[in-house]
Parts: structure tokens; C-alpha cells; sequence
């Protein structure tokens, strides 16, 4: 796959991309957790850790860059004639603006020709370890990791925006603008509310090889190692993250046959939306 790229890195260098807001948020701590001592001790502790990492931890993501173009609720994947089908939102909204998709996002042909979207999945590589024992610092270890393969994901998404992809070369953002996603475009992640078919692991797989970053799938669609996050990135100036809601028969059917899966399959994935 000469077309999917890897990138490795140090933890120190994906370190000040971690969003210490949702790690405080995995601990249970709401509001402004900086003006918490007992947060202040957590963050030390994670810091010390990350520390401690530094030399044989490593963090890795591969991302592809393809040429697509949206047809209806799906996106065209040109170089694979693929189709990776998406929801709609379905939930009548107040101010009834249009019910959103991710297509909606990416040109169709009609407009003038193909688009381009990207790919990627994320993980953090570390030596195996088994649980010390210690339940604080194996719960820190774990919501460390998850933030680690979320800062990766960031730390990848900006090179893809200034240089890979190359549609703003010029983005020069805080650090907390950046982790507030004050950038153009969006990157939705898969098992998230706007991509919320956990079985799109085996499509994104098939096109990038997880394998190659060690991350191995459930038969249920799910990563391992858990911290593991994968999904499209997308360049519109006008996208943006959504909730698809509830889903009735009709796009359940629908969507099993754009997904080329029977509807009973396709239920047991999609069983938190259903109606």
C-alpha cells in the first residue's frame, strides 16, 4: 500500500498535544479541574509517567490521502471503486436545518469532479505489562494511553492539514485553539456520533492495514489495544460534528444494503440507535 504513510513518534513529541481536559474528564473531575489539588497531584503523577516513558513507548498512525467523491449518503473511494457508506441524521432538529451527513461534506461528480478525504487510525506502542497491582497507576496508565493515541491523532491531522494534504498551509493556532478544533475541516472518529458504525473498522482496515501499526480487530469492530482511534478526516470550511441519533427500519435497511451486509447484522451493530 504505498499510498498509506506511517508516522512514528516519541512521546515527548506528541506530549503537548494531549487534551487534559478529557483526560480530567475520564477521572470523573468536572468544571475547571485545574483549580482542583487532587487534579493537580493527577496531572503530576501523568507528566512523572510520561516521563518515565520517554525512550520506549512509542506512538504510530498511518493515514492515506484518496481521491472520493460523495453520492448520496456515501463516499466513492476512486482508486479502490469502494463505497464507504455513511448515516443520516434523522431526528427533526427545532431550528429545522437540514438533517447532515458526512457526505454532505465532500463533493459529488455533479460538481465538478472528484474530492479528496483522508483515512487514518492511530495507536500507541508500548512493551506489554501487566497490571501492577497498583489500580491508581493502572488506571493512569490506561487513560494516559488513550490520550496519547488521541494526541498522536492531532499531532498527524496538522502535518496532513499543513503539508500532506497541504489546505491550510498556513494555520498557525494556539495550542488550545488547536485542541479545540479551531482548525478547517474535521476528523470524526469511528464509534463517535457523527460515524457511529463501529463495523467501519473492517472497511478502514482493509484500506490502510492496521496490522501494520499493531492494531488487530474484535469481531465486533472494536481496536486492540484499546487505546487505538481511527476514522476520516475531512477539509470542508463548512464541516462539522453532528449527533446521527436514532434511526428507524427504513435507514437500518437501507443502510445494510449500501453496506453490503444482511439488515440482522447490521441490527446487532447499530442496536444503541435503533428505534
Amino acid at each position: 500500500m504505498p499510498d498509506v504513510q506511517i508516522q512514528t513518534y516519541l512521546v515527548s513529541e506528541v506530549a503537548p498535544y494531549i487534551s487534559w481536559s478529557y483526560f480530567f474528564h475520564a477521572w470523573g473531575f468536572k468544571g475547571d479541574a485545574r483549580r482542583s489539588p487532587e487534579a493537580r497531584q493527577l496531572q503530576a503523577d501523568a507528566r512523572q509517567m510520561l516521563d518515565e516513558w520517554e525512550g520506549y513507548v512509542r506512538t504510530q498512525c498511518l493515514y492515506r490521502l484518496c481521491q472520493a467523491h460523495a453520492e448520496g449518503d456515501n463516499l466513492v473511494l476512486e482508486e479502490d471503486n469502494a463505497i464507504l457508506p455513511l448515516l443520516r441524521q434523522q431526528a427533526s432538529r427545532a431550528d429545522n436545518a437540514p438533517l447532515l451527513c458526512l457526505s454532505d461534506f465532500v463533493r459529488p461528480l455533479s460538481a465538478g469532479g472528484n474530492d479528496t478525504i483522508g483515512l487514518f487510525a492511530s495507536s500507541v506502542r508500548a512493551p506489554e505489562r501487566e497490571n501492577t497491582g497498583d489500580p491508581y497507576r493502572d488506571l493512569l496508565r490506561q487513560t494516559l494511553e488513550d490520550r496519547l493515541a488521541e494526541a498522536t491523532t492531532e499531532r498527524m491531522h496538522l502535518y496532513v492539514r499543513r503539508v500532506a494534504w497541504g489546505y491550510a498551509p498556513h494555520e498557525d493556532l494556539p495550542m488550545d485553539e488547536l485542541l479545540a478544533g479551531h482548525f478547517q475541516g474535521i476528523r470524526p472518529a469511528v464509534g463517535y456520533p457523527s460515524l457511529p458504525d463501529q463495523s467501519l473498522n473492517f472497511l478502514l482496515d482493509k484500506w490502510l492495514d492496521m496490522s501494520r501499526i499493531g492494531i488487530a480487530l474484535t469481531e465486533h469492530g472494536a481496536m486492540r489495544p484499546h487505546c487505538s482511534v481511527s476514522g476520516l478526516m475531512l477539509a470542508h470550511p463548512a464541516a462539522r460534528y453532528f449527533t446521527v441519533g436514532r434511526i428507524g427500519q427504513d435507514q437500518l435497511e437501507d443502510y445494510a444494503c449500501r453496506r453490503g451486509l444482511p439488515v440482522e447484522v447490521m441490527r446487532k451493530f447499530l442496536a444503541t440507535l435503533l428505534e
